[in-house]
């Protein structure tokens, strides 16, 4: 079981305004901040969000995954237009994402250190998850 991860920054400034609106949609706060380092949770640090002045910038691909769950659709969506607002960047817009066992509902985003953080929620029921969001991309 996972008690906590945490994630290298370039600019503490710059992320932790980012990482408190996007968090924020999901119900985390900053609970901690003790020098080079910030903590998000609900109701501990769950996430550390951690100052590496050296980091050398990541390759679109090299940066860390952090999937969190989201209560609901609203939140999946929530977290990515603030994630956007914030200055992130949109890898997968929410959708339906369907798979062999089970379909959810999620979307990814990449911070401005190209860290790439997925919000998700899984539906009761795959025939909830067909009467969800008609009209909307079911990717």
């Amino acid at each position: 079981m996972i008690d906590h991860v945490s994630l290298a920054v370039r600019n503490l400034g710059q992320a932790v305004p980012f990482y408190e609106r996007i968090f924020s949609a999901l119900g985390m706060t900053r609970l901690v901040t003790r020098p080079g380092m910030v903590g998000f949770g609900k109701t501990y640090p769950e996430v550390w969000i951690n100052f590496r002045p050296d980091m050398q910038p990541l390759s679109p691909d090299g940066g860390a995954h952090l999937c969190l769950r989201a209560k609901s659709i609203e939140e999946v969506d929530a977290f990515h237009a603030a994630a956007v607002s914030a200055g992130g960047i949109s890898e997968s817009a929410p959708s339906m994402r369907p798979h062999d066992r089970v379909r959810y509902y999620a979307t990814f985003i990449a911070d401005p250190d190209g860290n790439r953080i997925e919000a998700v929620t899984f539906l009761k029921s795959n025939a909830d998850a067909d009467a969800v969001i008609p009209g909307r991309d079911q990717r």
